[in-house]
């Protein structure tokens, strides 16, 4: 058994540590996550770490291992997903590829054991028992209502996609080859042991998901076994294994993962056509012609001095830019997201004070001396773009108010299925209006920054049929 090492009394881990185990003692206060705010779920997620702490020496540069003694955490964990959930989740038609993967690393390459179609819970545990396979549940979170809590509340806070999978593996076995991905990953153990192995990245912050052959890995630099209530992050690009050790029982985790494609790099590449088309819509040599037959030659670096100058012109006028053109990367993001986590049958959606959004008897609607006040913030993005009705040349702004309201939790990070966005859609002319119920704990309706009282009612009756605001 390898050392335990107790951290030093400011709870941070001490670099990498080979071959040795890292444990931090759990400290006092509530032992099951906090779900007041965002941030606090978060905090109460990584701790003792503290989250300044976290961001400044651990996101997106190297892992952290917490270790806890924490029977009431473990035991949380433990309700988030167990083996025994399987047999009535096959009940409700889960399929092989779509919703299962079953599998096992044999000599350092993934081996699909998959069947067709529809996945039956007594060949499923045939396969586990007698395979030694690892069962791979894709985006729990659509069946499992507290995963659901967990990631929507953490999407709230990364303002990024969550997605998570879990691996359910027997003993003696080992699921995946070496491997890494481009999402940051947080482990969460929950039932049994996992012994993990973690090599430094090949390629650092890595954009895409890739396996390793062991013989290229050398030593870990992290070696390390993970029992429930313990939790792993690392950054994505960190090569890693895991396998449940021999003569113990089966091994559950969650595998909680965020921030794929969502680089300063993504979003230059999100905001830039954007503002080339502002820009050329003002500046005439935007608008000239490349020379004859540019995109017939084969090198083109004769034009990179004309592109580098277009490029300063560009960053000039970023610089006075309030309103920056997001051309898609905040609607995938509030299209595809979670919707919010409530308690009930699931046919009403209840504001967070625990009220209708839209009561029976039609509830308060606003007016010219009404005080209103957003709602579900957390769910709503506000954005500026280019109307989106018209195809010439004379295109206008518009704002565009999404939000992830009425969104489907059956198809959270599922791929390529077909999901409509919500929302609505303003003249630009609306935008500081928007902003000042935006930034406001509460705002009258006559004090709004428009030109009419008939704009004013028209802008928060409409907010308020989507349930985006409440009348106080």
């Amino acid at each position: 058994m390898p050392k335990k090492v107790k951290p030093p009394e400011n709870g941070k881990e001490e670099g990498p540590v080979p071959r040795k185990q890292v444990k931090v003692e759990a400290v006092g206060g509530a032992s099951t996550l906090n779900f007041d705010s965002p941030s606090s779920l978060f905090e109460s997620l990584i701790s003792p770490i503290k989250t300044e702490t976290f961001f400044k020496e651990f996101w997106e540069k190297k892992p952290l291992l917490i270790q806890r003694d924490d029977p009431a955490l473990a035991t949380y964990y433990q309700s988030l997903f167990k083996l025994t959930d399987l047999k009535s989740l096959c009940s409700q038609g889960l399929y092989y590829g779509r919703d299962v993967n079953v599998c096992r690393c044999v000599n350092g390459k993934k081996k699909v054991l998959n069947k067709d179609g529809k996945v039956h819970f007594l060949q499923l545990r045939k396969d586990f028992d007698q395979k030694k396979a690892t069962i791979q549940f894709h985006q729990p979170q659509r069946f499992k209502d507290e995963l659901w809590r967990v990631q929507e509340k953490l999407e709230c806070y990364f303002g990024s996609l969550v997605g998570s999978n879990v691996y359910i593996t027997p003993a003696g076995s080992q699921g995946l080859p070496p491997h890494y991905d481009d999402v940051e990953v947080f482990i969460l153990q929950l039932e049994g042991e996992k012994h993990w192995r973690l090599y430094p990245p090949t390629v650092a912050l890595a954009r895409e998901y890739s396996v390793e052959s062991e013989a290229r890995l050398g030593a870990p630099t992290h070696e390390f076994i993970l029992k429930p209530g313990d939790l792993l992050y690392f950054p994505r690009g960190t090569i890693h294994q895991a396998d449940t050790p021999p003569g113990l029982a089966h091994s559950a985790h969650v595998t909680i993962s965020t921030y794929q494609n969502n680089s300063w790099g993504d979003f230059l590449l999100d905001t830039i056509s954007g503002l080339v088309f502002d820009t050329a819509k003002e500046d005439v040599e935007f608008r000239s012609g490349i020379p004859l037959q540019l995109l017939m030659q084969v090198e083109t670096s004769a034009v990179a001095t004309r592109l580098s100058g277009f490029l300063r012109t560009l960053a000039e006028r970023l610089e006075g830019t309030k309103e920056l053109l997001s051309s898609d990367m905040k609607k995938d993001f509030v299209t595809h997201r979670l919707p919010p986590y409530y308690v009930g049958d699931g046919t009403e959606l209840s504001t967070p004070g625990g009220a209708s959004c839209l009561p029976l008897d039609g509830g308060k609607l606003p007016r010219l001396d009404s005080i209103v006040r957003l709602q579900f913030k957390e769910h709503i993005i506000l954005t500026v773009g280019p109307d989106q009705s018209q195809f010439d040349e004379a295109q206008e702004k518009m704002v565009y108010v999404y939000h992830s309201l009425r969104n489907r939790r059956d198809t959270h990070m599922m791929g390529n299925v077909e999901t409509e966005s919500h929302g609505l859609r303003f003249p630009f002319s609306h935008v500081d209006a928007l902003k000042q119920i935006w930034n406001s704990s509460a705002i009258s309706v006559k004090n709004l920054k428009l030109t009419t009282d008939e704009e004013k009612e028209n802008l928060v009756l409409s907010l308020w049929t989507e349930c985006l605001i409440e009348v106080l």
